[in-house]
C-alpha cells in the first residue's frame, strides 16, 4: 500500500454510515499494524483528538483519548474488521460494535454487547462477523485481564514520541 495516498474508512453498522477519515494522519503502517492521529470529527466536550493503532491481525483499534491539551482522557478498543484494497489503495475498518473502555486508573467497562445482537438480529452483520468480533473481544479481555494492555499502549506512546516535530 501506498502511504502517502492511503484512503482510511470507517464502516460502522449502527448508524450504516461509511466515512472517509480524509483528516487522519497516518503516523506509522507495517504488516499488522496501522497508526494514526486525529481530531474529532464532530467536537465533543469530553475529548477532542487521539491516537489510534490497529493489530490488524487482532481485530483490534486501540485509541488514546485525549483533551485539547494532549492529556489522556481514556482508552477506547474497537472490535474491528479490516478491508485492505490494493486497486483502490483504501483501508476502511468496520466497527462491530463491541467496545471496551479502560479508565486512566485501570478500571474497564465493556460496552455495546446489545447493538452487536441487535445488528445480527436485523441482518446488518453476519453469524461469521458475530463470532469473530467476540472472539475478538475475549483475546481483548484477556490482553488486559493478564496485565498486558501496556504492551499495546506501549505501541501508541512511541508512535507519538517518534512523531513529535
Amino acid at each position: 500500500m501506498d502511504i502517502e495516498n492511503l484512503h482510511l474508512y470507517r464502516r460502522r453498522f449502527i448508524p450504516d454510515e461509511t466515512i472517509a477519515l480524509t483528516k487522519d494522519n497516518i503516523l506509522k503502517l507495517e504488516d499488522n499494524l496501522l497508526i494514526t492521529s486525529w481530531k474529532t470529527l464532530n467536537p465533543k466536550q469530553e475529548f477532542a483528538c487521539g491516537v489510534s493503532a490497529f493489530f490488524l491481525d487482532k481485530g483490534w483499534k486501540v485509541s488514546k483519548i485525549m483533551d485539547c491539551e494532549g492529556n489522556l482522557k481514556y482508552w477506547y478498543c474497537d472490535i474491528i474488521d479490516c478491508i485492505i484494497d490494493d486497486e483502490t489503495n483504501s483501508f476502511t475498518y468496520e466497527d462491530l460494535l463491541f467496545d471496551v473502555v479502560v479508565s486512566p486508573t485501570g478500571s474497564l467497562k465493556v460496552l455495546d454487547c446489545d447493538e452487536a445482537a441487535e445488528a445480527r438480529e436485523k441482518g446488518l452483520i453476519t453469524e461469521e462477523q458475530l463470532l469473530r468480533g467476540l472472539r475478538s473481544m475475549n483475546e481483548l479481555l484477556y490482553t488486559i485481564y493478564h496485565g498486558r494492555f501496556d504492551r499495546l499502549q506501549a505501541v501508541i506512546e512511541n508512535a507519538i514520541v517518534e512523531n513529535k516535530p
